[in-house]
C-alpha cells in the first residue's frame, strides 16, 4: 500500500466527518431543547440568590415552572459574610451563614431549580416576554421574573472594618446583638438606623456608645429623646470611627479609635462589638425607571403581596422590606413571590388557550 498516497484521502474524509458532527451538534448550542442561535426562553427567571431567590425557586420548582435563578455577583447573599446564625428556625444550634446558603442552594436545585453563575445588568420589562441581559450580552426572555437582590449595608470603607466584618463587625443589630449580653460596644450612625440599633442593644449590651460626626442627630425627635435619656448609652458628638482593633487569634474586637473631626484628637475606647449604621442600599439600580420605587429605592409592593407596578414581575425580600430585614422574613415572601408567579403562569396559559 503506498501511504504517502492515501494520507490526503484519509484527512479529507476525517474533515468532513469533523464538519457533519459540528453540524449536528455545534460548540454554541443552547440549553437543552432549544434550537442553535435563538434567544433562551425562560418559564420563570429569579433575579438574586439569597433566602428569597432560593426560596422562590423551591416552591417554584415544587410547582412544576421550570425556575432559573441567575445568582449573581454575591451568590448567597449577605448570609455569606455572617458567621453564627442563631435566630433561622429549625437549628438546636447555631449554625455558620455560608454553610446556611450553601443548604438553600442545594435544595433548590434537588428539587429541580436551574442555577447560572451570570449577573443580569440589563432589563427590558416594557414587552413581553420580558428580556434580561447579562453583563457578558447574553439576552435571555423570560414570561415571568422575581426580583430578589437584596439590600447590602452601608460601610464605611475602613481597612479594619472590613478585617473584622463578622468577627465583631455588623452591620445588623438584630441579627447579631444577642451576642453581646453584659458587653460594652459602640454603634457608628446619627440617623434613624442608627438610634434605633443602639436602643435595641441596649436589650443585651451593659453600655453602648453612640459615635457621631455632627454635634447633633438626624433622627425623628421622640426617637432621640428615647436615646438621650437611656441610661446604658453615651453619645460620643463630633467624631468618626478611625480604626477598629482587634486580636487576631481568635479573630476578634477589642476596642477602637474615634477621631475628633474639630480638632483631630484620637479618643481611644475599648469595646467587643462594633455595630455599623449608616443606612442600607437595596439592589435596585438596574430596575430603575420600569418598576416603581420609593424615594430610599426600595421596590413599592402592596403590603401582603410581591406584586410590583409591572403584571409579571414580583419583588421579594430585602429589595422591597427596609423594616424587617431578616433572612426568615426574606424566605417567607420567596413563597409569597413563587405562589404570586404560579398564579399569574397559570392566569396567562388560560387566557392563550
Amino acid at each position: 500500500m503506498d501511504c504517502p498516497r492515501q494520507k490526503p484521502f484519509l484527512l479529507a474524509w476525517l474533515c468532513k466527518f469533523a464538519c457533519c458532527l459540528f453540524l449536528l451538534n455545534p460548540i454554541n448550542t443552547v440549553h437543552s431543547g432549544e434550537t442553535p442561535m435563538t434567544t433562551p426562553h425562560l418559564r420563570l427567571a429569579i433575579i438574586g440568590s439569597g433566602p428569597a431567590g432560593y426560596t422562590a425557586a423551591i416552591y417554584a420548582a415544587r410547582a412544576n415552572l421550570k425556575p432559573t435563578i441567575f445568582t449573581g455577583l454575591q451568590p448567597g447573599g449577605q448570609l455569606t459574610i455572617t458567621t453564627d446564625v442563631e435566630n433561622y428556625p429549625g437549628f438546636a444550634t447555631a449554625v455558620q451563614g455560608p454553610w446556611l446558603m450553601e443548604q438553600f442552594k442545594a435544595q433548590s436545585e434537588n428539587v429541580g431549580a436551574i442555577l447560572l453563575a451570570e449577573h443580569i445588568d440589563k432589563v427590558d420589562f416594557s414587552k413581553r416576554p420580558f428580556t434580561l441581559t447579562t453583563d457578558m450580552g447574553k439576552t435571555y426572555t423570560a414570561d415571568s421574573v422575581i426580583i430578589s437582590t437584596g439590600a447590602q449595608a452601608r460601610w464605611l470603607g475602613l481597612e479594619s472594618e472590613t478585617k473584622f466584618q463578622g468577627y465583631g463587625v455588623s452591620g445588623c443589630a438584630t441579627c447579631d446583638g444577642f451576642f453581646y449580653k453584659n458587653q460594652e460596644i459602640a454603634v457608628i450612625g446619627g440617623g434613624n438606623t442608627a438610634v434605633e440599633e443602639a436602643l435595641y442593644l441596649t436589650n443585651f449590651a451593659s453600655k453602648v456608645t453612640l459615635i457621631h460626626r455632627r454635634d447633633s442627630l438626624r433622627a425623628e425627635k421622640v426617637m432621640q429623646e428615647r436615646l438621650l435619656n437611656h441610661p446604658k448609652i453615651e453619645v460620643l458628638w463630633d467624631h468618626v470611627l478611625d480604626e477598629i482593633t482587634g486580636d487576631e487569634n481568635p479573630k476578634s474586637v477589642t476596642g477602637l479609635k474615634a477621631k475628633n473631626v474639630k480638632t483631630g484628637a484620637i479618643k481611644e475606647l475599648k469595646v467587643s462589638g462594633v455595630f455599623i449604621a449608616i443606612g442600607h442600599d437595596p439592589a435596585t439600580k438596574l430596575f430603575k425607571g420600569q418598576i416603581n420605587l420609593d424615594a430610599e429605592g426600595y421596590i413599592i409592593c402592596p403590603p401582603g403581596t410581591t406584586n410590583t407596578n409591572i403584571e409579571g414581575v414580583f419583588a421579594a425580600g430585602d429589595v422591597q422590606d427596609k423594616l424587617y430585614r431578616q433572612a426568615v422574613t426574606a424566605a417567607g415572601q420567596g413563597c409569597m413571590a413563587a405562589l404570586d408567579a404560579e398564579r399569574y403562569l397559570a392566569n396567562l396559559d388560560a387566557a392563550s388557550k
